[in-house]
């Protein structure tokens, strides 16, 4: 017992005589710890979290320019193997990017038409039928056992929206609507513009962009823009190819159910496809609700099943095929993207989030090689987790 105590004391002895006193440590030390290195955590992920900010605000506060960018970016990765076949066959920079850009234009401009005269020619009907609905609605409450609303709260609310109209808040937020169709109209010319210069000169800006990088690091460069590309040109493509086959299968049975607005309901399925999850569901639900003011509840029950019929061939058969494994995403990151990109650009930032969102998932697949993920992403095999468990105990 006696031996013990003095091995014991020789051991607390030298480890007094080998701990260097706190008044001579160096300041830098301090860091060294546990708690030191979770304080460089700490700053560094303030760090990382002010600088993303700063980005964010930033794009918030020039969407008139960050916005028509990032559109025509996609736009011009969705027709890049049109422009790689033209340039293969000798067709002049220049020529093929107006002949690319002009059928761009015609096609827009052609839905745009197309929703105006459809919407111009059927609105006196819709009008009409509209204001047969509501009657009925309120002939319909009125019969109801208890009282929803009484006579003179319809004639209130009904003020209340004749004075809103004739008050001058309602002037000045058509003044406000007209500042910002100025604003759409502006950023429509500096999509086109910037469309222009992505197409004639992309490659020429992407080899410019990669001069800084050697070695592994332009290989990685190299990587990142190529599957950007790919994934953003496939994700456009085979949306639209589905957006088309699910604006076919709704106009179709609107028509044979004979609602009213039926093209333009099925430019607007076409349109909102582009939002993947929501689209669908606002799609079907303006299209019902016409279907209600203009022919009645059971035609709106009948929108309904032809809506839900073909979102289901669409998401069981044409997604899967068309767009493969571009759009490998889970729904709940889906829907997180969603809400980010709606609370920071509102509708275009919800259109941009999805892509954007499988463009970085994209770039994460070949950080390390060209089917190699990022280290931290990779899936872990029987032999890693083996390991870890051998470790672990």
């Amino acid at each position: 017992m006696a031996l013990f105590r003095s091995d014991r004391a020789r051991r607390i002895q030298l480890d007094q005589t080998t701990v260097e006193p706190r008044a001579t440590r160096a300041p830098w030390s301090l860091w060294a710890d546990a708690f030191g290195r979770l304080s460089i955590r700490a700053l560094q992920i303030l760090l990382v979290v002010t600088v993303a900010a700063g980005i964010v605000f930033v794009i918030q506060s020039l969407t008139l320019v960050t916005i028509p960018l990032a559109i025509a970016l996609i736009i011009a990765c969705a027709f890049a193997p049109v422009m790689n076949w033209m340039r293969k066959h000798h067709v002049p920079d220049l020529l093929a990017t107006v002949v690319t850009l002009l059928t761009i234009v015609v096609v827009l401009g052609g839905v745009s038409w197309m929703i105006v005269w459809a919407v111009r020619n059927q609105w006196d009907d819709l009008y009409k039928q509209a204001q047969e609905g509501i009657e009925h609605l309120i002939a319909w409450v009125n019969t109801l056992p208890f009282q929803l609303f009484t006579p003179e709260q319809v004639q209130e609310w009904t003020d209340a929206l004749t004075d809103f109209v004739t008050s001058s808040q309602f002037g000045s937020g058509a003044l406000a609507g007209v500042g910002a169709v100025a604003t759409f109209l502006t950023g429509c010319v500096l999509l086109v513009t910037i469309l222009f210069f992505f197409l004639k000169d992309g490659p020429r800006m992407w080899e410019f962009l990669l001069r800084p990088f050697r070695g592994e690091s332009e290989n990685r460069a190299r990587r990142i823009g190529h599957k950007t590309v790919h994934v953003l040109g496939s994700y456009v493509r085979g949306t639209a190819t589905v957006a088309l086959v699910d604006a076919v299968g709704i106009l179709i049975g609107l028509l044979i159910l004979q609602v009213p607005l039926a093209i333009p309901l099925s430019v607007l399925v076409f349109l909102l496809a582009f939002i993947p999850i929501v689209g669908a569901t606002l799609a079907g639900i303006l299209a019902a609700s016409v279907a209600l003011v203009a022919n009645g509840w059971v035609s709106a029950l009948l929108v309904v099943g032809v809506v839900v019929l073909v979102n289901q061939l669409e998401g069981n058969l044409l997604q899967p095929v068309l767009m493969g494994r571009t759009m490998k995403l889970h729904a709940f990151v889906i829907l997180v993207a969603l809400a980010v990109g709606t609370a920071l650009s509102g509708l275009i930032g919800a259109v941009l989030a999805v892509p954007t969102t499988a463009a970085v998932w994209g770039i994460i697949q070949v950080w390390d090689g060209p089917n190699l993920p990022a280290k931290w992403a990779r899936k872990k095999t029987v032999k890693h987790r083996a390991v870890e468990a051998s470790v672990a105990s």
